[in-house]
């Protein structure tokens, strides 16, 4: 019979044992959130430092997109995947030694000229609305709108060229600075390092692309995976927590339930 009872005591503190979340079905699913979170949260990171890469922005010639020290987060990409709209980073020799932030507002073949009779600038004769420049740009003394360009140019980009502008035309070092040069200051899609995607300080916000562009041939660019990457992050940490939660949970609540009055026997 002692033998009978041992056998019963330990089955019942294995029962126990599983219901305080150190055994059983619960315990194996808090290990495999735990494992899986940890996954999700790693491999996000990891994915996320293989396809973006951050930049510090130093001037003011993107404001009010971008402001001096802005830290924005850019897709690496190759230059044959920009698209009209996009804010860049590149390097171009002939420009600076360093990665420089601007806005494509032209491609190989397009014909970009500014200004139109509205003080527009159009591409390929359609006329661009440039709602970021509102602020840069501010009316004038008798409420007339400022120009999209204080410098009058037309320019024929070449093919497998980028025709860039800052946001702030007013105080851009950009394309209108070497119209004189060969390609009429254009430079080649393969300077283009990467393509910003969002701002990630002071605040953080996904960088829209402008509606103006979405209508001309190509259309804009679709954003990069940052959003998934994002909820990715979210995901495993939220598993690792609840899986490792679950079992300390668990003995709380089963302690309070065993302190309860017994019954009769």
């Amino acid at each position: 019979m002692g033998g009978t009872l041992r056998t019963q005591t330990s089955g019942t503190e294995g029962i126990r044992g599983a219901k305080d979340g150190r055994g059983g079905l619960g315990h194996v699913l808090s290990g495999v959130a735990v494992a899986v979170g940890f996954v999700l949260f790693l491999g996000a990171f990891a994915w996320g430092a293989f396809v973006y890469r951050p930049y510090t922005v130093p001037t003011d010639s993107m404001t009010p997109t971008v402001n001096p020290g802005d830290r924005v987060i850019a897709q690496r990409i190759d230059g044959g995947q920009v698209r009209r709209g996009d804010v860049v980073v590149f390097t171009d020799h002939l420009w600076s030694d360093s990665p420089m932030l601007k806005r494509v507002v032209g491609i190989g073949g397009d014909t970009v000229k500014c200004c139109d009779a509205g003080g527009k600038l159009t591409v390929n004769g359609k006329e661009l609305d440039e709602p970021y420049l509102v602020h840069a740009l501010p009316e004038g003394a008798q409420g007339i709108p400022q120009p999209a360009s204080d410098t009058p140019f037309e320019v024929k980009v070449p093919e497998d060229g980028l025709f860039l502008l800052g946001d702030r035309r007013a105080n851009s070092l950009d394309s209108r600075s070497h119209l004189q040069e060969a390609g009429q200051g254009s430079v080649p899609r393969s300077a283009v390092q990467a393509r910003v995607d969002a701002l990630a300080w002071p605040a953080a916000r996904m960088l829209e692309r402008p509606a103006a562009y979405a209508s001309l041939p190509g259309g804009t660019s679709r954003p990069g995976p940052l959003r998934l990457q994002l909820v990715a992050v979210v995901a495993g940490a939220a598993l690792v927590l609840l899986g490792a939660a679950y079992g300390p949970l668990v003995r709380i609540f089963g302690r309070g339930r065993r302190r309860e009055p017994a019954g009769g026997r």
